[in-house]
């Protein structure tokens, strides 16, 4: 009996060294998918203040934790099952997912360069004449939350992409936490932001002066902040869509516009010390969101001037 006891409590030990080196495999495998996913991030948390602006702010959280609950369904009931049945029976379908979300980002990266610059704005705006609020509430987390199935998705497929040479189990382990954590971390930060002028202005009218000051200095910033958070949102789109093309492209076995990027980004790198490295990165992340402006472009083109897509958005609000 002791030698059976002992028996049983090592093959115990053996499976809980196991499961902790699996979590670990895990937890390493998602960080390492999470840095790759790192400019889609940026992305989803710069845009997703954009759908709660200008609302009321009593309605802002409750939005924002209708978006969140959406991103949670969007990763985890409907990603990562399709994710894991792709990569378990059609892995060569992954490479042309990522570049559909490529193409997705560099189309809204330069829809919202073009209409910065003057173009032809599509969509519901709230400089449009809203009748009917609750209808207009609806419409834009609706909005929020189709937006980030395509971000998630493109979350998704970085990661996965990152860990197709793992087990079935570490794969669907990473995509969960990976899919998890980012929205916490995202739509955590987003509330945060959109709450950022209440906090300031409820300080505002507290008795210290020090909390005071910070108070007016937050108020201050808020309407800075979500502009600079806009052009970050715009330049991350670019950014990273042109990254996924360039090196979709690459995997294609198109190999042209990779190379040049990556000779223009090693030749600054040869040629800057100590700089080079940072200035090396940013050349090609500025090559990459070139790539996108103009592939976006085309697409916006096409879509709109061809295809009329979008051209009767604006008016719906106002029905």
């Amino acid at each position: 009996m002791p030698s059976g006891l002992v028996a049983l409590l090592d093959d115990v030990a053996v499976i809980a060294r196991t499961a902790a080196a699996s979590v670990d495999d895990i937890a390493v495998a998602a960080g390492r998918a999470g840095s790759k996913a790192a400019g889609v991030v940026i992305d989803d948390a710069a845009v997703t203040p954009s759908y709660v602006t200008g609302l009321s702010p009593a309605r802002e959280l409750p939005i924002i934790w209708k978006i969140t609950k959406g991103s949670l369904k969007n990763k985890l009931l409907i990603l990562l099952p399709g994710a894991l049945l792709l990569s378990e029976f059609l892995p060569s379908a992954i490479i042309w997912l990522l570049m559909l979300g490529g193409g997705f980002l560099a189309y809204e990266g330069a829809e919202k360069v073009i209409e910065k610059l003057g173009g032809k704005k599509h969509g519901a705006t709230l400089e449009d004449t809203i009748t009917d609020p609750v209808e207009f509430e609806k419409q834009r987390t609706s909005g929020a939350i189709r937006t980030d199935l395509i971000l998630s998705g493109e979350i998704m497929a970085i990661t996965l992409n990152e860990v197709a040479a793992e087990d079935f189990l570490t794969r669907a382990g990473v995509l969960a936490l990976v899919g998890f954590v980012i929205t916490v971390v995202v739509y955590g930060a987003v509330a945060l932001i959109v709450k950022m002028d209440d906090v300031g202005l409820a300080m505002t009218k507290r008795d210290s002066s020090i909390a005071q000051r910070i108070g007016h200095g937050l108020v201050a910033a808020m309407p800075g902040l979500l502009t600079a958070l806009s052009i970050i949102g715009t330049v991350a789109m670019l950014w990273v869509g042109g990254g996924i093309l360039l090196h979709g492209t690459h995997e294609l076995g198109w190999h042209l516009l990779y190379d040049i990027a990556h000779g223009a980004q090693y030749a600054v790198e040869g040629g800057l010390g100590s700089l080079g490295g940072f200035m090396g990165w940013l050349t090609y992340a500025a090559l990459s969101a070139l790539v996108a402006l103009i592939v976006g472009g085309i697409i916006a083109f096409v879509l709109h001037n061809i295809l009329g897509f979008g051209e009767e958005k604006g008016a719906e609000v106002a029905h």
